[in-house]
């Protein structure tokens, strides 16, 4: 889809309505500034890792930004067109349904893509959440990876499968708040 659009189509425009929070004039003003950054219509992974770098100047994001990035990559394409990106910008920001930001992230954690996540994944993205956060962190007392995981699925996972399944994730997340703000990365507590 390298096709390069100078304005946003009717079609999009109308889709975006239906499936985000944003209004109209929120969209253009979104698709302004991602062409201005995207001329070509493509954010690819280069580029969203050098824009995500900026926010965590102390850290390595860039284990995160693999993952974050397959996520909202949904064609597999390489890159993110401007409706991948507005549809995930819709889901992660506070405009997001609780509910819709924990199934995105289960999505992200799910690494395999077999609609399962274990251990190993897990620990996979919080090495990467932890790697990211970098100096931010780094006087803190945190738990090793390993740790943290063996605490998230001593909660989660109620069926004690070693596995935990979208409805054991978002359950699980919804039922408690820190978990919900650390898997999500959202301040905000989920509202049902």
């Amino acid at each position: 889809m390298g096709n390069k659009m100078s304005h946003l189509s009717k079609e999009d425009l109308r889709f975006l309505q239906e499936n985000t929070k944003f209004n109209k004039d929120e969209i253009k003003q979104w698709y302004k500034g991602f062409m201005r950054d995207c001329p070509d219509g493509q954010l690819s992974k280069e580029k969203f890792k050098e824009v995500y770098a900026q926010f965590f100047p102390g850290g390595d994001p860039e284990a995160f930004c693999d993952h974050v990035f397959r996520s909202f990559d949904k064609d597999g394409s390489g890159s993110i067109e401007f409706k991948e990106f507005l549809l995930a910008i819709n889901i992660t920001s506070n405009k997001g349904d609780p509910k819709e930001k924990l199934n995105w992230a289960f999505s992200m954690y799910d690494i395999d893509g077999n609609g399962t996540i274990d251990k190993s994944e897990m620990e996979s993205i919080i090495k990467a959440i932890y790697n990211m956060l970098g100096s931010a962190i780094q006087d803190q007392q945190i738990e090793t990876p390993q740790e943290r995981t063996k605490k998230i699925f001593n909660k989660m996972d109620t069926n004690s499968d070693g596995v935990l399944s979208k409805e054991e994730f978002v359950q699980g997340c919804m039922n408690d708040r820190c978990l919900y703000q650390m898997l999500t990365a959202d301040g905000e507590a989920p509202k049902e």
